[in-house]
């Protein structure tokens, strides 16, 4: 169907704002390339599609309160207190505005420029999207003192929309329950939901989101349940991923204007740590790969800072040479724009391409930090000081690097000397496994496939990252082995910062495997710290894994059953042993060694019978904050955190 030419009717949101693009066919077939995949990051799409268009009416200064709930029965319902989806009768298409828009596949006022400046969602196909995709969806619009209805069976409606009953508010509220067929995991997770709601709230300062779960009921009978709200938006948001990380100076610099017709908010700390984080958002959608947003950023931050520092005389002083990367060293940010008309590189949306947003932001930011380094002499001295210190650092992490690639594999080397390699060469069949231990390295290596898996065993805990300087990286043995087995090489990407170049990586599947304890959960910490900070091309590529090895071996009998969680083992003693503990005896497996490696290639090797977890960043900016939290410096933060989310809290008493 053809896109359909509607005027801009001065603004106002009613039946001729709705136009039409094409129809719904595809959704159901291919729903992957709708809402990313069926598993539990496009269940929770899901949500976010809909709460996006609740989103829209607020940037369109029509909406304060989302209301989020997991229902009893794990379908959500979003309600916001917005104008509410037209219902007047579409002239083209013949039937009310609110059916064109959640049966038709782009029909939306986000195509209308006088009905959003702005939006975010998945270019118009949110609502009809996740109503394709639902067993039941349920709508209901308070609009005109009256409340509309419809209801649709896998999109389609099961009558036409009908008033049932009057009001006194305006808004919409959408119910949902997602298609098992399907997806391969339909029970929602309320802390994924709680990250993006806390998200939006930072994101979208004075908006208020409520998240409630009537799955879970208090003592008192209540239901857990959260409202996220951010009077001050990005300051806020910033302070609470730096939270876990000593302050280079306590302010926040913050930034909030308009240049060339783009809003851009950023905002901006230094610590003392030795890592870069820069979180970049566009009309709220994370854009973890950056784009000219985040490139006139940095452009900006590197012209200024250096222009200051010459003038202040500062760089003859330290004799080092200074690389755009040092300015960005222990740096902090979150910076927001809002397009009109995004472009963005991939269906992911994790790009922005807009060349014209580059120069905005640059004259931006540049504005803004000269005003605060003029302002604020001591402070400036302080990030200039931080600066050369990183130039520092990297002159000696590059000798230190050079060393490393001497001898790596790409360079006619040898590999790592502990390493059992495989016999193929094929990356996307190649599995390397980090292996805690020498013992467990040993059973590895006897109990694998040498066709396509590779063992590399590792002593003790490894380099801590979160709290060294980035070139100690490459001064750690473990830390070496493990970057030398993968075949990964580290230098600057596009928009001049430090990155890995996975091309080389030699394993499509890189998989910790430690024990099942507090040690090896901190390994494995440990580990994927390594990876987040150094080399998050190989997470964001879905190359990094945790293996699963089972806590128990019970028999009852001639029956053995291994079981990888408490509740595996009690339903074990619950078929078999009628509920008596006594009468089921239950083998507790204390550590990897512990198995002989027939039984660790049955129960964590084998790709028919293991089970892996694969490691995502869903959400960079929380990631961040949880892992300079977990590995930082500050204890309380950490301690809270453990408490909350403690698995292994009596797993040795």
């Amino acid at each position: 169907m053809s896109e359909e030419q509607i005027t801009p009717n001065n603004g106002s949101y009613s039946a001729d704002s709705i136009q039409v693009l094409e129809g719904l066919e595809a959704v159901r077939k291919r729903p992957a390339m709708y809402i990313g995949d069926i598993s539990v990051k496009g269940l929770h799409h899901l949500v976010y599609e809909i709460v996006d268009n609740s989103i829209d009416e607020a940037l369109a200064g029509y909406c304060t309160h989302i209301e989020v709930t997991i229902n009893e029965d794990n379908s959500v319902t979003v309600q916001d207190n917005g104008r509410g989806i037209p219902v007047d009768m579409h002239h083209k298409e013949k039937k009310s505005a609110l059916e064109v828009a959640m049966t038709i596949l782009h029909a939306g006022g986000k195509f209308n420029k006088g009905s959003y400046k702005v939006s975010g969602g998945l270019h118009g196909v949110g609502m009809s999207c996740v109503n394709a995709l639902s067993t039941h969806m349920l709508t209901q619009v308070f609009r005109n003192g009256k409340i509309y209805q419809q209801e649709y069976e896998i999109g389609k409606p099961l009558y036409p929309v009908k008033e049932v009953g009057t009001c006194d508010i305006t808004g919409t509220r959408q119910q949902f329950w997602p298609d098992g067929s399907i997806f391969t995991e339909t029970v929602y997770k309320y802390e994924i939901l709680a990250e993006r709601m806390r998200e939006l709230a930072y994101l979208n300062a004075g908006l208020k989101i409520t998240l409630t779960d009537r799955r879970a009921q208090k003592d008192d009978g209540s239901f857990k349940s959260e409202v996220f709200y951010s009077e001050e938006g990005l300051r806020e948001f910033v302070r609470h991923i730096d939270n876990a990380r000593e302050h280079l100076i306590n302010d926040v610099i913050y930034i909030n204007t308009e240049k060339q017709g783009i809003p851009i908010e950023a905002a901006i700390m230094y610590n003392t740590s030795y890592t870069e984080n820069l979180h970049s958002y566009v009309n709220n959608i994370n854009t973890i790969e950056g784009g000219t947003h985040l490139a006139g950023f940095r452009a900006a931050l590197t012209r200024t800072l250096k222009k200051y520092a010459e003038d202040s005389k500062a760089l003859e002083k330290a004799k080092v040479e200074i690389s755009p990367e040092d300015f960005r060293e222990g740096l902090t940010a979150v910076i927001s724009v809002k397009v009109a008309e995004p472009q963005f590189e991939g269906q992911t949306k994790t790009k922005l391409g807009n060349s014209e947003v580059s120069g905005a932001v640059q004259q931006a930011i540049g504005e803004a930090l000269v005003y605060y380094l003029e302002e604020h002499p001591k402070e400036a001295k302080m990030i200039i000081d931080k600066v050369v210190l990183a130039a520092t650092a990297r002159v000696a992490a590059r000798k230190a690097r050079e060393s490393v690639q001497r001898k790596s594999p790409m360079s006619g080397g040898g590999l790592p000397g502990k390493l059992a390699d495989c016999s193929s060469k094929n990356p996307d069949e190649c599995e390397l496994f980090l292996v805690e231990g020498d013992s467990a390295g040993g059973s590895a290596k006897q109990g694998r496939s040498r066709l396509f898996q590779a063992i590399l065993p590792l002593r003790g805990k490894i380099l801590n990252v979160e709290k060294s300087m980035w070139h100690k990286a490459f001064e750690s043995d473990e830390v070496n082995n493990i970057i030398q087995a993968l075949g990964i090489r580290f230098g600057m990407d596009e928009e001049n910062s430090k990155a890995a170049n996975i091309d080389k990586l030699r394993y499509g599947k890189i998989i910790i495997m430690t024990d099942a304890d507090v040690d090896g959960s901190h390994i494995d910490t440990l580990i994927m710290t390594l990876f987040f900070r150094y080399m998050p091309e190989v997470i964001r590529e879905g190359h990094l894994y945790i293996a699963n090895p089972p806590l128990y071996l019970c028999t009852k009998g001639k029956v053995k059953q291994y079981c990888y969680s408490d509740k595996e083992r009690e339903e074990f003693i619950k078929t078999y042993g009628e509920g008596q503990e006594n009468s089921v005896h239950t083998q507790r497996y204390k550590g990897l060694g512990e198995m002989n490696p027939e039984q660790l290639w049955s129960t964590t090797m084998d790709p028919e019978t293991r089970r892996l977890k694969q490691v995502h960043i869903d959400n960079a900016a929380e990631a961040d904050y949880i892992f300079s939290m977990l590995m930082g410096e500050d204890v309380g933060p950490r301690r809270e955190f453990i408490e909350e989310n403690a698995t292994y809290a009596n797993i040795d008493a």
